[in-house]
């Protein structure tokens, strides 16, 4: 199976603005499920749509493997692609059954009868949801129209599926479900999925690559473990997962295991160096952003004076939102 190669792809609607993506440069290893994470108004879905085939990109290409899909000269038309979209609207035909929305996509490419039969029921069979063939979508929950929407993306055999936040109208419940279906359907169509969400959980659990925008610009791309345990930047440090940026002194090769005396009491303004633990002043290494998990924070023997700031009950815990008392004097 081929990659998908976004090389320098650049969107600009004329406006007097940035352009809704700049410079997005990205390899797809096959068979990878990336999520494109990023907040409102970050390039993200534009990123998709030139994908799908229903944007053309102002500068930069396309392809999947030795396809030219499209660039700022010509762009193959969707139908064409082989691939398939999942919307967040779900956008099913009301008048049909659901094993005639499953399988349109075939009836446009003229298959019927026993074929049309056949691949509409392993679809179907996948997303669990045989028993409710002859049904309209009017008859269905939320998370069955969804899955519908992923039975129809099936039924092509495509090469990519793009989802454009397909879980965003579920409640938490239906979501966790979903995520299973999402990850039973990668594993058995062998496709590439790329998937668009400004939920890091969501992109976390989901998927086996993360590429985070900000602005138009990819930031990072990289395996979920990986881009958690190292963001690169502030902004991507701040969109994955839970924690503090600090400005700290470190030293050279940024690795030694540091001793924050300042932790166990207050944050003063004027304590603004770190101490090695073994020995040595920081005080004229210039400070860097430090990303402090809170599951990295541990209570030494004297504790540490803080303030709650906010406590949220979450079911298995509670969430809190400490402040570190100031220095005296």
């Amino acid at each position: 199976m081929a990659q998908l190669i976004l090389n320098h792809l650049t969107k600009d609607f004329g406006g007097n603005g940035r352009p809704a993506v700049a410079d997005v440069s990205l390899t797809l290893r096959r068979q990878a499920f990336l999520a494109l994470l990023g907040p409102s108004g970050c390039g993200k879905t534009t990123v998709l749509r030139m994908i799908a085939g229903f944007e053309q990109p102002s500068d930069g290409s396309i392809s999947y493997g030795e396809r030219r899909l499209s660039d700022a000269g010509r762009a193959l038309p969707p139908e064409k692609r082989n691939m398939a979209m999942v919307f967040q609207s779900y956008a099913l035909w009301p008048h049909m059954t659901v094993a005639q929305n499953v399988g349109y996509p075939l009836k446009v490419r003229g298959i019927s009868g026993a074929q049309w039969q056949m691949r509409v029921g392993e679809a179907l069979s996948l997303v669990k949801l045989t028993e409710y063939a002859e049904r309209r979508p009017a008859e269905l929950s939320g998370g069955q129209r969804q899955r519908v929407a992923l039975a129809r993306c099936l039924v092509t055999q495509p090469d990519v599926v793009l989802l454009d936040e397909p879980l965003a109208n579920l409640d938490q419940h239906l979501r966790k479900a979903m995520e299973e279906t999402f990850r039973a359907f990668h594993e058995r169509s062998g496709a590439t999925m790329v998937y668009v969400t400004h939920d890091q959980a969501e992109a976390m659990a989901l998927a086996t690559d993360v590429a985070v925008m900000s602005e138009g610009r990819l930031l990072q791309v990289a395996a979920p473990a990986h881009i958690y345990a190292r963001p690169e930047g502030r902004v991507v440090g701040g969109l994955i997962g839970r924690g503090s940026i600090l400005r700290l002194s470190l030293p050279e090769n940024g690795e030694r295991r540091l001793d924050w005396p300042v932790l166990r009491e207050a944050l003063g303004p004027r304590d603004v160096a770190a101490r090695a633990a073994g020995g040595g002043s920081l005080a004229d290494v210039p400070p860097a952003d430090v990303l402090v998990r809170p599951e990295q924070v541990h209570r030494g023997t004297d504790g540490i004076r803080m303030r709650v700031v906010s406590s949220v009950f979450e079911g298995e815990r509670f969430a809190l939102d400490l402040a570190l008392a100031m220095a005296s004097g």
